[in-house]
């Protein structure tokens, strides 16, 4: 799966999902500080489902109607890294194929998958 994973995800996070095979962008490492159209514009581009913990992504989704390839959002704030990238991991593994074109929140106890309409 091609993903892009905005300067909000953990590093452990981005190093899991490449250890399971996945071709991961990391903004940091590619274009630290751009801004979140500039993300969003660069994981449309790429064909690359962004991964973030930022909410800011679900306002240009929904509220401005940006279009995307798909969005992974990260709600596990106050979670070891090391278990986020475990959850997150899981969550790749199981619902990859869903979210695809759809906005993602992936939380501890669920992931809740919302299609494109």
């Amino acid at each position: 799966m091609n993903l892009l994973a905005d300067e909000s995800v953990d590093r452990q996070i981005v190093d899991r999902l490449r250890q399971d095979g996945h071709s991961v962008l990391y903004i940091a490492e590619i274009a630290p500080s751009a801004s979140d159209a500039e993300v969003l514009s660069r994981a449309n581009s790429l064909q690359s489902i962004l991964i973030t913990a930022d909410k800011d992504f679900g306002e240009l989704v929904y509220r401005l109607g940006r279009i995307h390839v798909g969005v992974v959002l990260i709600r596990l704030a106050g979670l070891p890294a090391d278990f986020k990238a475990d959850i997150i991991s899981t969550a790749v593994r199981d619902r990859g194929a869903e979210m695809d074109d759809s906005f993602s929140v992936v939380t501890r106890a669920t992931v809740r998958i919302r299609r494109r309409l």
